[in-house]
């Protein structure tokens, strides 16, 4: 430890007299005083730190330390990391379907995947995640929260939950599963000539599989697109969907340090399959890639953006490999999205044209009183288990390709949604 001392004395001593020849003092330390400030502090830790810990675990730590202070998305994934993001980017694994991020310091809800075990527990998109099972999320970073709530399908986790509106924190039990994620659903409204698309993330085959629905019903007169609770994805299928609608001109860039970082991506007539008025609905859970489709339509004045503000996630990483054998990585953020007006998303989200909340649509006047026999019939089947105020989803039987009137009117974004759609259609005439 002594000769370590010396040596790193030496280099101070050297650099300090390099630095008074080339440039005034004033100037501030140099790279090589830095980095001898970092092996200062490392080998001072590892020889009277209280406890024995060894140099691996000292640098690992300090790895933690400094991708956790640069922003949100940044980290270091040790071996364990890596392994289980290589689990993940196959596309299923044990766990509980919720996108979290870090808002404000504290670990948040971006949104539940859909027919997740998530979300028929009841999470909701903006809840903070207090604990995990009986570990406080409290300078946790997002790999360590990740990686405790991921395990064995048909295990139990207890998250606690802070909920706006709720004035105690919430407690729900999820059995982790195998999380197979469906992208798109694809429906029509019932009386409407309408299509109903639904994007729950940006995997591999969204463009695809929105093409093939698009085209399967040749006579519909508009389409709502909804992305609300969409926590994002894949940078070349949020390009892909926005092509199919716009003929031409700037989707998004990508721009980093420096001018050279810029790439730039345009839309092609040869991929627009269709020129039919369009609305998008957005909530505070659409992010990342969600943003780029809904901005970019809104910027192109293609369709009119419908909900409340969204996420505000729009920086890119990347993951760089520090060992030789690539089982040791770091996740960096090297870009941020720039939509076709030139604004970021970053922390500021989309703003959507109409704003409308969650919940049921203002209905008529004693419409309450306007009770059929079906209603009786159905009243039970819709009844809601409640556990600490936490409603459970519950899975109906009907049929899933068309939504019901008495379906629409129980959600007021996706009601008024309809009836701007209507209103362009009758414009375009």
């Amino acid at each position: 430890m002594n000769k370590f001392l010396i040596i790193s004395s030496i280099v101070i001593c050297l650099s300090q007299s390099i630095i008074a020849k080339e440039e005034p003092k004033d100037i501030g330390q140099t790279r090589f005083e830095s980095l001898s400030k970092l092996t200062q502090v490392i080998g001072t830790v590892e020889k009277y730190y209280v406890d024995d810990i060894k140099l691996e675990q000292i640098v690992n730590k300090a790895l933690k330390g400094l991708m956790q202070e640069l922003d949100a998305h940044s980290t270091y994934l040790d071996k364990k990391s890596s392994k289980e993001m290589s689990i993940q980017t196959k596309g299923e694994f044990g766990g509980l379907g919720i996108t979290v991020g870090m808002r404000d310091a504290a670990l948040t809800v971006i949104s539940p995947i859909d027919d997740t075990p998530a979300f028929f527990a009841g999470v909701e998109a903006g809840d903070i995640i207090l604990k995990i099972d009986d570990s406080s999320t409290l300078n946790m970073t997002l790999d360590e929260a990740v990686s405790l709530m991921r395990g064995k399908p048909k295990t139990e986790i207890v998250l606690t939950l802070v909920r706006k509106g709720q004035n105690k924190p919430l407690k729900i039990k999820i059995v982790r599963d195998i999380i197979k994620i469906r992208s798109v659903f694809a429906k029509t409204i019932e009386d409407e000539n309408l299509l109903y698309l639904r994007v729950s993330s940006f995997d591999r085959k969204v463009t695809m599989d929105l093409k093939k629905a698009i085209k399967n019903k040749p006579g519909i007169k508009g389409i709502i697109l909804d992305l609300r609770n969409n926590p994002g994805g894949l940078l070349t299928q949020a390009i892909g969907v926005v092509d199919l609608f716009v003929n031409d001109g700037i989707i998004v860039s990508q721009k980093g340090r420096s001018e050279a970082d810029e790439e730039k991506f345009n839309a092609q007539q040869i991929n627009t399959i269709t020129s039919v008025p369009l609305v998008v609905l957005v909530n505070g859970g659409s992010a990342s890639a969600s943003e780029i489709v809904s901005g970019a339509l809104q910027d192109h004045k293609r369709a009119i953006i419908v909900g409340e503000k969204t996420f505000g996630k729009g920086s890119v990483q990347a993951v760089l490999p520090i060992t030789q054998d690539r089982s040791e990585n770091i996740k960096l953020t090297i870009a941020k999205y720039y939509l076709p007006s030139g604004r970021t998303i970053q922390a500021t989200g989309i703003s959507p044209d109409v704003l409308a909340y969650a919940g049921e649509s203002v209905q008529e006047k004693n419409s309450e009183f306007k009770i059929k026999e079906a209603d009786l019939k159905k009243h039970l089947e819709v009844e809601l288990d409640k556990d600490n105020g936490v409603k459970k989803k519950k899975i109906e039987v009907k049929d899933k390709k068309v939504i019901l009137k008495k379906d629409v009117s129980k959600d007021n974004q996706l009601n008024i949604g309809i009836g701007i759609l209507k209103s362009l259609i009758i414009v375009k005439k």
